[in-house]
Protein backbone atom coordinates (compact mmCIF):
# COMPACT_ATOMS: atom_id res chain seq x y z
CA UNK A 1 0.00 0.00 0.00
CA UNK A 2 1.17 3.54 -0.48
CA UNK A 3 -0.02 5.44 2.20
CA UNK A 4 -1.71 8.83 1.84
CA UNK A 5 1.45 10.75 2.95
CA UNK A 6 3.36 8.83 0.54
CA UNK A 7 0.93 9.90 -2.25
CA UNK A 8 0.36 13.50 -0.81
CA UNK A 9 4.22 13.77 -1.25
CA UNK A 10 4.10 12.13 -4.78
CA UNK A 11 1.59 14.62 -5.96
CA UNK A 12 3.67 17.10 -4.84
CA UNK A 13 6.85 16.33 -6.42
CA UNK A 14 4.89 15.93 -9.43
CA UNK A 15 3.15 19.08 -9.77
CA UNK A 16 6.09 20.84 -9.13
CA UNK A 17 7.71 19.03 -11.82
CA UNK A 18 4.62 19.87 -14.08
CA UNK A 19 4.74 23.36 -13.31
CA UNK A 20 8.30 23.91 -13.11
CA UNK A 21 8.14 22.98 -17.04
CA UNK A 22 5.04 25.40 -17.57
CA UNK A 23 6.48 28.34 -15.64
CA UNK A 24 9.96 28.58 -15.71
CA UNK A 25 10.50 31.72 -13.21
CA UNK A 26 8.99 29.43 -10.51
CA UNK A 27 12.01 26.96 -11.13
CA UNK A 28 13.92 29.99 -10.46
CA UNK A 29 11.72 31.12 -7.75
CA UNK A 30 12.81 27.37 -6.32
CA UNK A 31 16.54 26.98 -6.95
CA UNK A 32 16.76 30.80 -5.59
CA UNK A 33 14.52 29.68 -2.51
CA UNK A 34 16.97 26.75 -1.64
CA UNK A 35 20.12 29.06 -1.90
CA UNK A 36 19.06 31.30 0.61
CA UNK A 37 17.84 28.75 2.91
CA UNK A 38 21.51 27.40 2.83
CA UNK A 39 22.74 30.45 3.91
CA UNK A 40 20.40 31.21 6.70
CA UNK A 41 21.36 27.58 8.00
CA UNK A 42 24.88 28.02 7.43
CA UNK A 43 24.74 31.36 9.33
CA UNK A 44 22.34 30.91 12.11
CA UNK A 45 23.17 26.96 12.50
CA UNK A 46 20.18 24.90 14.75
CA UNK A 47 18.14 28.34 15.02
CA UNK A 48 17.17 28.35 11.64
CA UNK A 49 15.25 24.75 12.22
CA UNK A 50 13.43 26.21 14.78
CA UNK A 51 9.89 26.92 13.00
CA UNK A 52 10.82 23.26 11.05
CA UNK A 53 13.65 20.76 9.81
CA UNK A 54 15.70 22.19 6.98
CA UNK A 55 14.36 19.32 5.38
CA UNK A 56 10.82 20.03 5.99
CA UNK A 57 11.13 23.43 4.86
CA UNK A 58 12.88 22.91 1.46
CA UNK A 59 10.13 20.42 0.61
CA UNK A 60 7.34 22.45 1.41
CA UNK A 61 4.73 24.08 -1.30
CA UNK A 62 1.39 25.05 -1.35
CA UNK A 63 -0.54 25.37 -4.15
CA UNK A 64 -3.48 27.56 -5.29
CA UNK A 65 -6.83 26.40 -7.51
CA UNK A 66 -9.87 28.10 -8.38
CA UNK A 67 -13.40 26.02 -8.98
CA UNK A 68 -16.52 27.45 -9.73
CA UNK A 69 -19.36 25.73 -7.97
CA UNK A 70 -20.03 23.84 -4.74
CA UNK A 71 -20.13 20.86 -6.41
CA UNK A 72 -16.22 21.22 -7.53
CA UNK A 73 -15.44 22.20 -4.57
CA UNK A 74 -16.62 18.99 -3.24
CA UNK A 75 -15.18 17.38 -5.36
CA UNK A 76 -11.83 18.78 -4.78
CA UNK A 77 -12.35 17.60 -1.42
CA UNK A 78 -12.35 14.25 -2.38
CA UNK A 79 -9.23 14.73 -4.30
CA UNK A 80 -7.81 16.07 -1.22
CA UNK A 81 -9.05 14.32 0.82
CA UNK A 82 -7.68 11.02 -1.12
CA UNK A 83 -3.95 12.44 0.09
CA UNK A 84 -4.92 13.23 4.07
CA UNK A 85 -5.76 16.73 3.66
CA UNK A 86 -8.50 18.35 5.32
CA UNK A 87 -10.55 21.74 4.77
CA UNK A 88 -9.08 24.10 7.42
CA UNK A 89 -10.43 27.99 7.58
CA UNK A 90 -12.48 30.25 6.38
CA UNK A 91 -11.49 32.91 3.93
CA UNK A 92 -13.37 35.79 2.71
CA UNK A 93 -11.53 37.17 0.00
CA UNK A 94 -14.93 39.50 -1.02
CA UNK A 95 -14.47 41.48 2.26
CA UNK A 96 -10.27 41.38 2.11
CA UNK A 97 -9.70 42.61 -1.25
CA UNK A 98 -10.07 46.08 -2.27
CA UNK A 99 -10.64 45.36 -5.68
CA UNK A 100 -13.38 42.80 -7.15
CA UNK A 101 -11.93 39.38 -5.86
CA UNK A 102 -15.54 37.66 -5.68
CA UNK A 103 -14.66 34.54 -3.94
CA UNK A 104 -14.75 32.54 -0.63
CA UNK A 105 -11.48 29.94 0.24
CA UNK A 106 -10.46 27.31 2.44
CA UNK A 107 -7.16 25.72 2.66
CA UNK A 108 -7.03 22.10 2.52
CA UNK A 109 -3.90 20.45 4.61
CA UNK A 110 -2.76 17.87 6.87
CA UNK A 111 -3.67 18.48 10.42
CA UNK A 112 -1.80 15.98 12.38
CA UNK A 113 1.59 17.30 13.58
CA UNK A 114 3.40 13.93 12.10
CA UNK A 115 1.44 14.34 8.95
CA UNK A 116 2.74 17.71 8.56
CA UNK A 117 6.39 16.66 9.31
CA UNK A 118 6.43 14.29 6.71
CA UNK A 119 4.53 15.92 4.35
CA UNK A 120 2.97 19.77 5.08
CA UNK A 121 1.43 20.26 1.63
CA UNK A 122 -1.49 22.77 1.30
CA UNK A 123 -3.88 24.18 -1.30
CA UNK A 124 -5.67 27.01 -0.63
CA UNK A 125 -8.48 26.98 -2.79
CA UNK A 126 -11.15 29.74 -3.91
CA UNK A 127 -15.08 29.42 -4.86
CA UNK A 128 -16.61 31.87 -7.20
CA UNK A 129 -19.66 33.49 -5.50
CA UNK A 130 -21.50 33.84 -8.61
CA UNK A 131 -24.79 34.76 -6.13
CA UNK A 132 -23.13 37.75 -5.07
CA UNK A 133 -25.06 40.82 -6.69
CA UNK A 134 -22.15 43.21 -6.02
CA UNK A 135 -20.62 41.49 -8.67
CA UNK A 136 -23.19 39.68 -10.85
CA UNK A 137 -26.35 41.07 -12.37
CA UNK A 138 -29.56 38.16 -12.66
CA UNK A 139 -28.80 37.90 -16.32
CA UNK A 140 -25.00 37.36 -16.25
CA UNK A 141 -25.36 35.00 -13.10
CA UNK A 142 -27.59 32.65 -15.08
CA UNK A 143 -24.96 32.47 -18.18
CA UNK A 144 -22.03 31.99 -16.01
CA UNK A 145 -23.59 28.92 -13.81
CA UNK A 146 -24.97 27.51 -16.89
CA UNK A 147 -21.62 27.28 -18.18
CA UNK A 148 -20.02 26.18 -15.07
CA UNK A 149 -22.81 23.21 -14.88
CA UNK A 150 -21.66 22.69 -18.03
CA UNK A 151 -17.89 21.90 -17.60
CA UNK A 152 -16.49 18.64 -15.43
CA UNK A 153 -13.33 18.98 -14.05
CA UNK A 154 -12.54 15.77 -12.58
CA UNK A 155 -13.02 12.62 -14.18
CA UNK A 156 -15.31 9.80 -12.20
CA UNK A 157 -12.43 7.47 -12.27
CA UNK A 158 -10.04 10.06 -10.13
CA UNK A 159 -13.29 10.61 -7.96
CA UNK A 160 -13.53 7.40 -7.43
CA UNK A 161 -9.96 6.04 -6.73
CA UNK A 162 -9.98 9.33 -4.35
CA UNK A 163 -12.71 7.95 -2.42
CA UNK A 164 -11.18 4.79 -1.95
CA UNK A 165 -7.67 6.12 -0.71
CA UNK A 166 -9.37 8.30 1.83
CA UNK A 167 -11.65 5.14 3.16
CA UNK A 168 -8.43 2.59 3.04
CA UNK A 169 -6.10 5.20 4.17
CA UNK A 170 -3.95 4.70 0.91
CA UNK A 171 -3.77 2.61 -2.57
CA UNK A 172 -2.14 -0.63 -3.76
CA UNK A 173 0.69 1.10 -6.16
CA UNK A 174 -0.68 0.25 -9.48
CA UNK A 175 -3.84 2.58 -8.19
CA UNK A 176 -1.67 4.80 -6.88
CA UNK A 177 0.01 5.48 -9.95
CA UNK A 178 -3.11 5.69 -11.99
CA UNK A 179 -4.43 7.76 -9.03
CA UNK A 180 -1.54 10.38 -9.96
CA UNK A 181 -1.85 10.13 -13.44
CA UNK A 182 -5.10 11.40 -13.51
CA UNK A 183 -4.52 13.56 -10.83
CA UNK A 184 -2.03 15.88 -11.92
CA UNK A 185 -2.95 16.50 -15.71
CA UNK A 186 -6.10 18.10 -13.70
CA UNK A 187 -4.04 21.23 -13.09
CA UNK A 188 -2.65 22.00 -16.11
CA UNK A 189 -3.06 24.68 -18.17
CA UNK A 190 -5.18 23.92 -20.91
CA UNK A 191 -4.56 24.19 -24.20
CA UNK A 192 -8.38 24.33 -25.77
CA UNK A 193 -9.01 28.05 -27.10
CA UNK A 194 -10.61 30.18 -25.01
CA UNK A 195 -13.91 32.34 -25.91
CA UNK A 196 -12.76 35.24 -26.13
CA UNK A 197 -15.64 37.74 -25.97
CA UNK A 198 -17.25 35.70 -23.11
CA UNK A 199 -13.76 35.91 -20.70
CA UNK A 200 -13.43 39.55 -21.77
CA UNK A 201 -17.14 39.74 -20.53
CA UNK A 202 -16.31 38.31 -17.07
CA UNK A 203 -12.95 39.98 -16.81
CA UNK A 204 -14.72 43.46 -16.57
CA UNK A 205 -15.89 42.15 -13.30
CA UNK A 206 -12.90 40.32 -12.46
CA UNK A 207 -9.67 39.01 -13.50
CA UNK A 208 -10.20 36.17 -10.76
CA UNK A 209 -14.09 35.66 -12.03
CA UNK A 210 -12.95 35.26 -15.86
CA UNK A 211 -10.37 32.86 -14.82
CA UNK A 212 -12.47 30.60 -12.88
CA UNK A 213 -15.18 31.07 -14.92
CA UNK A 214 -14.05 31.77 -18.14
CA UNK A 215 -12.68 28.40 -19.16
CA UNK A 216 -13.84 24.69 -19.42
CA UNK A 217 -10.80 23.65 -16.68
CA UNK A 218 -8.95 24.45 -13.52
CA UNK A 219 -5.08 24.73 -13.57
CA UNK A 220 -2.18 25.60 -10.64
CA UNK A 221 -2.03 29.54 -10.33
CA UNK A 222 0.64 29.06 -8.13
CA UNK A 223 3.09 27.08 -6.21
CA UNK A 224 4.72 28.36 -3.21
CA UNK A 225 7.89 27.36 -2.04
CA UNK A 226 9.35 28.62 1.89
CA UNK A 227 12.23 30.43 2.26
CA UNK A 228 13.72 31.61 5.50
CA UNK A 229 14.51 34.65 4.81
CA UNK A 230 12.00 36.24 2.59
CA UNK A 231 13.06 39.66 2.23
CA UNK A 232 16.69 38.68 0.96
CA UNK A 233 14.92 36.21 -1.43
CA UNK A 234 12.86 39.35 -3.10
CA UNK A 235 16.22 41.23 -2.96
CA UNK A 236 18.02 37.86 -5.33
CA UNK A 237 15.10 37.58 -7.16
CA UNK A 238 14.90 41.39 -8.09
CA UNK A 239 18.84 40.95 -8.85
CA UNK A 240 17.86 38.20 -11.65
CA UNK A 241 16.02 40.44 -14.00
CA UNK A 242 12.40 39.08 -12.52
CA UNK A 243 9.97 41.19 -12.08
CA UNK A 244 8.96 40.71 -8.26
CA UNK A 245 5.33 43.00 -6.77
CA UNK A 246 5.31 45.62 -5.08
CA UNK A 247 5.71 44.30 -1.38
CA UNK A 248 6.00 41.77 0.83
CA UNK A 249 2.77 40.84 2.50
CA UNK A 250 1.87 40.33 6.16
CA UNK A 251 4.03 41.01 9.19
CA UNK A 252 6.82 43.45 8.68
CA UNK A 253 10.75 42.71 8.96
CA UNK A 254 11.68 43.25 12.27
CA UNK A 255 13.92 42.18 15.30
CA UNK A 256 11.03 40.35 17.52
CA UNK A 257 9.57 37.03 16.74
CA UNK A 258 8.89 35.82 13.19
CA UNK A 259 5.09 35.58 13.33
CA UNK A 260 1.86 34.00 11.33
CA UNK A 261 3.11 34.54 7.55
CA UNK A 262 4.65 36.79 5.23
CA UNK A 263 4.49 36.53 1.11
CA UNK A 264 4.91 37.77 -1.91
CA UNK A 265 5.48 36.83 -5.62
CA UNK A 266 6.71 37.18 -8.63
CA UNK A 267 4.04 38.94 -11.10
CA UNK A 268 1.60 37.13 -13.30
CA UNK A 269 2.88 36.30 -16.75
CA UNK A 270 1.61 36.81 -20.33
CA UNK A 271 1.03 33.36 -21.36
CA UNK A 272 0.04 32.66 -25.12
CA UNK A 273 -3.49 31.32 -25.13
CA UNK A 274 -5.50 30.27 -28.29
CA UNK A 275 -8.42 32.45 -28.20
CA UNK A 276 -11.58 31.93 -30.12
CA UNK A 277 -13.14 35.04 -31.69
CA UNK A 278 -17.22 35.27 -32.59
CA UNK A 279 -16.72 33.90 -36.12
CA UNK A 280 -15.25 30.72 -34.84
CA UNK A 281 -11.95 31.43 -36.03
CA UNK A 282 -9.03 30.61 -33.28
CA UNK A 283 -6.51 33.12 -32.84
CA UNK A 284 -3.44 33.45 -30.61
CA UNK A 285 -3.02 36.01 -27.71
CA UNK A 286 -1.78 36.19 -23.88
CA UNK A 287 -3.44 36.33 -20.38
CA UNK A 288 -2.40 37.05 -17.66
CA UNK A 289 -3.49 34.35 -14.78
CA UNK A 290 -0.25 32.22 -13.19
CA UNK A 291 2.62 33.95 -10.98
CA UNK A 292 5.13 32.77 -8.73
CA UNK A 293 4.43 33.24 -4.93
CA UNK A 294 6.62 32.60 -1.81
CA UNK A 295 6.31 32.93 2.10
CA UNK A 296 8.00 32.71 5.20
CA UNK A 297 5.76 31.06 7.94
CA UNK A 298 6.49 32.07 11.81
CA UNK A 299 4.42 31.49 15.06
CA UNK A 300 0.80 30.36 15.28
CA UNK A 301 -0.91 33.00 17.08
CA UNK A 302 -3.67 32.59 19.48
CA UNK A 303 -7.20 34.18 19.05
CA UNK A 304 -5.37 37.19 21.06
CA UNK A 305 -2.37 37.66 19.22
CA UNK A 306 -4.61 37.49 16.24
CA UNK A 307 -6.84 40.33 17.10
CA UNK A 308 -3.61 42.20 18.63
CA UNK A 309 -2.36 41.56 14.99
CA UNK A 310 -5.49 42.76 13.54
CA UNK A 311 -5.24 46.11 15.29
CA UNK A 312 -1.81 46.59 14.62
CA UNK A 313 -3.05 46.63 10.78
CA UNK A 314 -5.52 49.15 11.34
CA UNK A 315 -2.77 51.50 13.22
CA UNK A 316 -0.63 50.96 10.34
CA UNK A 317 -3.16 52.05 7.81
CA UNK A 318 -4.39 55.15 9.63
CA UNK A 319 -0.57 56.17 9.84
CA UNK A 320 -0.02 54.69 6.22
CA UNK A 321 -2.92 57.95 5.74
CA UNK A 322 -1.19 60.01 7.91
CA UNK A 323 2.07 60.01 6.42
CA UNK A 324 2.01 58.87 2.56
CA UNK A 325 5.38 59.58 2.02
CA UNK A 326 6.45 57.35 5.03
CA UNK A 327 6.98 53.63 3.60
CA UNK A 328 4.29 51.55 4.88
CA UNK A 329 6.81 49.05 5.88
CA UNK A 330 8.76 51.53 8.13
CA UNK A 331 5.02 52.42 10.02
CA UNK A 332 4.65 48.78 10.54
CA UNK A 333 8.21 47.99 12.05
CA UNK A 334 7.59 50.82 14.35
CA UNK A 335 4.44 49.68 15.48
CA UNK A 336 5.42 46.21 15.99
CA UNK A 337 8.33 47.26 18.09
CA UNK A 338 6.36 49.36 19.83
CA UNK A 339 3.39 46.78 20.75
CA UNK A 340 4.12 43.10 20.05
CA UNK A 341 6.03 41.31 22.67
CA UNK A 342 10.59 41.33 21.56
CA UNK A 343 10.92 37.60 22.79
CA UNK A 344 9.41 34.26 22.31
CA UNK A 345 8.90 33.58 26.29
CA UNK A 346 6.94 36.81 26.32
CA UNK A 347 4.15 36.21 23.56
CA UNK A 348 3.72 32.79 25.35
CA UNK A 349 3.37 34.35 29.03
CA UNK A 350 1.44 36.96 27.36
CA UNK A 351 -0.79 33.99 25.90
CA UNK A 352 -0.61 35.46 22.39
CA UNK A 353 0.80 32.47 20.09
CA UNK A 354 1.02 28.84 20.23
CA UNK A 355 3.62 26.49 21.70
CA UNK A 356 4.27 22.77 22.19
CA UNK A 357 6.37 22.28 26.14
CA UNK A 358 8.61 19.65 26.68
CA UNK A 359 10.60 18.84 29.84
CA UNK A 360 14.04 19.44 29.93
CA UNK A 361 16.72 17.21 31.07
CA UNK A 362 17.64 19.37 33.69
CA UNK A 363 14.10 19.35 35.41
CA UNK A 364 14.68 15.18 35.22
CA UNK A 365 17.65 15.72 37.49
CA UNK A 366 16.08 17.95 39.77
CA UNK A 367 12.79 15.57 40.03
CA UNK A 368 15.09 12.77 40.93
CA UNK A 369 16.91 15.34 43.80
CA UNK A 370 13.40 15.50 45.26
CA UNK A 371 12.88 19.17 44.24
CA UNK A 372 9.08 20.45 43.54
CA UNK A 373 8.32 22.14 40.52
CA UNK A 374 6.04 25.64 39.98
CA UNK A 375 2.74 25.07 39.27
CA UNK A 376 2.39 27.69 36.53
CA UNK A 377 3.64 27.04 32.94
CA UNK A 378 5.12 30.70 32.83
CA UNK A 379 7.66 30.10 35.78
CA UNK A 380 8.64 25.94 34.85
CA UNK A 381 10.17 27.85 31.60
CA UNK A 382 11.62 31.05 33.11
CA UNK A 383 13.58 28.01 35.82
CA UNK A 384 13.90 26.26 33.19
CA UNK A 385 11.87 23.00 34.15
CA UNK A 386 10.40 23.37 30.54
CA UNK A 387 11.16 24.12 26.61
CA UNK A 388 8.42 26.19 24.62
CA UNK A 389 8.77 25.11 20.97
CA UNK A 390 6.69 27.76 18.54
CA UNK A 391 3.80 25.72 17.09
CA UNK A 392 4.40 26.98 13.02
CA UNK A 393 1.64 29.15 11.46
CA UNK A 394 -0.12 26.20 8.96
CA UNK A 395 -2.38 28.68 7.61
CA UNK A 396 -3.27 32.35 5.97
CA UNK A 397 -4.00 35.50 6.11
CA UNK A 398 -7.36 36.76 4.44
CA UNK A 399 -5.54 40.45 3.74
CA UNK A 400 -2.41 39.02 2.87
CA UNK A 401 -4.01 36.81 0.44
CA UNK A 402 -6.03 39.52 -1.17
CA UNK A 403 -3.33 41.19 -1.26
CA UNK A 404 -1.00 38.94 -3.70
CA UNK A 405 -4.41 38.55 -5.77
CA UNK A 406 -5.04 42.02 -6.09
CA UNK A 407 -1.09 42.63 -6.88
CA UNK A 408 -1.29 40.09 -9.95
CA UNK A 409 -4.49 41.67 -11.43
CA UNK A 410 -4.88 43.42 -14.55
CA UNK A 411 -7.49 45.42 -13.39
CA UNK A 412 -9.41 46.40 -10.43
CA UNK A 413 -13.24 45.07 -11.82
CA UNK A 414 -16.19 45.85 -11.06
CA UNK A 415 -17.63 45.57 -7.42
CA UNK A 416 -21.38 47.60 -7.01
CA UNK A 417 -21.11 48.42 -3.13
CA UNK A 418 -24.74 49.97 -3.03
CA UNK A 419 -25.74 46.29 -3.19
CA UNK A 420 -25.85 43.61 -0.32
CA UNK A 421 -23.52 40.83 -0.61
CA UNK A 422 -24.33 37.63 0.02
CA UNK A 423 -23.53 35.25 2.88
CA UNK A 424 -21.05 32.80 3.43
CA UNK A 425 -19.37 31.24 6.02
CA UNK A 426 -17.46 28.56 7.59
CA UNK A 427 -20.52 26.63 8.26
CA UNK A 428 -22.17 27.15 4.84
CA UNK A 429 -18.47 26.06 3.21
CA UNK A 430 -18.83 23.04 5.42
CA UNK A 431 -22.57 21.82 4.10
CA UNK A 432 -21.59 22.35 0.82
CA UNK A 433 -18.91 20.14 0.65
CA UNK A 434 -20.07 17.94 3.00
CA UNK A 435 -17.25 17.73 5.10
CA UNK A 436 -16.44 20.33 8.53
CA UNK A 437 -14.23 22.86 7.71
CA UNK A 438 -11.87 22.98 10.61
CA UNK A 439 -11.23 25.92 12.89
CA UNK A 440 -7.44 26.35 13.02
CA UNK A 441 -7.46 28.25 16.30
CA UNK A 442 -8.86 24.79 17.36
CA UNK A 443 -5.93 23.18 16.29
CA UNK A 444 -3.43 24.67 17.42
CA UNK A 445 -4.46 24.85 20.92
CA UNK A 446 -5.24 21.53 20.98
CA UNK A 447 -1.59 20.54 20.01
CA UNK A 448 -0.69 22.97 23.08
CA UNK A 449 -3.22 21.08 25.31
CA UNK A 450 -1.72 17.80 24.47
CA UNK A 451 1.74 18.89 24.97
CA UNK A 452 0.97 20.46 27.95
CA UNK A 453 -1.28 17.47 29.68
CA UNK A 454 1.89 15.40 29.47
CA UNK A 455 4.14 17.66 30.88
CA UNK A 456 1.87 18.09 33.75
CA UNK A 457 2.00 14.14 33.94
CA UNK A 458 5.70 14.18 33.69
CA UNK A 459 5.89 16.01 36.61
CA UNK A 460 3.41 14.66 38.83
CA UNK A 461 0.81 18.23 38.09
CA UNK A 462 -1.94 16.71 36.79
CA UNK A 463 -4.59 18.99 36.71
CA UNK A 464 -2.09 21.63 37.55
CA UNK A 465 -2.60 24.03 34.56
CA UNK A 466 -3.60 23.88 30.99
Amino acid sequence: MISQWQLRAAFAARLSDMYGREVPAYTTLVDVSREVNEDVLRARGADAERLGSIGRVTAERHGAIRVGTPQEMQQVARVFGALGMHPVGFYDLREAAASAVPVVSTAFRPIDGEELARNPFRVFTSMLTPADPRFFDDELRARLETFLSERELFSPELLTLADRAEAEGGLPEAEAERFLQLAVPTFELSTEPVDKAWYETLERVSAVAADIGGVRSTHINHLTPRVLDIDELYRRMTERGIEMIDTIQGPPAWKGPDVLLRQTSFRALAEPRALRLPDGTVTSGTLRVRFGEVEARGIALTREGRALYDRLLTTVDRAAAAQPHTPRSELARAAWTEHLPHTENELAAQGLAYFTYHLAHLARERLRAGNRPPTSITELVEQGWVHAQPIVYEDFLPRSAAGIFQSNLTGEGAKNSDRTGTAYDAEWLSGAIGRDVLDPFALYEQQQNHSLALVARELGLDGAFK
